[in-house]
């Protein structure tokens, strides 16, 4: 099946020039100052002022069952994303991860990176529950995995620790049969 401007997984950026494709080691500097950045920060369990060797430290060397993926406008990463798919008798399932920079938010980055993790796990690894964990106060976020078939599973009480306070978080799971 040919990817098509129609499939609801291939939703057109409101960017120009946006470029979806896997991470590089050397983008462990744009990708320490994007996961860095407030708002995106905000919808993570990272503490501030990550380093490069942290961020190191958790893409290289690439393990098997990991998809990292980058968004990048010129020479700019603008979000990131990632899928970690589950072994023995969770082969079929896998867990996601995503962030946009704080600058490009709503302008369908998100809808692209989400969109590029689906069609692999689909089209490529037949994977048949993709799941995640996002904060109860991350609307636009809910919205976007609502769009692209995730529903709410459960609801995680003082889940973590945040700007002072606890809160919590969904986790949700997308599921093809």
């Amino acid at each position: 099946m040919k990817p098509s401007d129609k499939d609801p997984f291939r939703r057109r950026s409101l960017v120009e020039d946006l470029t979806i494709r896997a991470m590089r080691p050397s983008d462990v500097e744009a990708v320490t100052a994007l996961v860095n950045l407030p708002n995106f920060r905000y919808g993570t369990l990272r503490l501030p002022h990550q380093t490069v060797e942290e961020t190191r430290r958790r893409l290289e060397p690439v393990q098997p069952g990991h998809t990292n993926l980058v968004a990048v406008i010129g020479d700019a990463i603008v979000g990131d994303a990632g899928m970690t798919r589950f072994c023995g008798r969770r082969t079929h399932a896998a867990a996601l991860g995503m962030g946009v920079h704080d600058s490009y938010i709503g302008k369908g980055i998100g809808s692209a990176l989400l969109g590029e993790l689906i069609e692999i796990a689909d089209n490529w690894l037949d994977l048949k529950r993709l799941e995640l964990t996002v904060y109860a106060d991350n609307d636009a976020a809910i919205r976007l995995y609502e769009r692209f078939g995730f529903e709410k599973e459960g609801l995680l009480r003082a889940f973590g620790f945040r700007a002072g306070k606890y809160v919590d978080a969904y986790t949700m799971a997308r599921l093809k049969f």
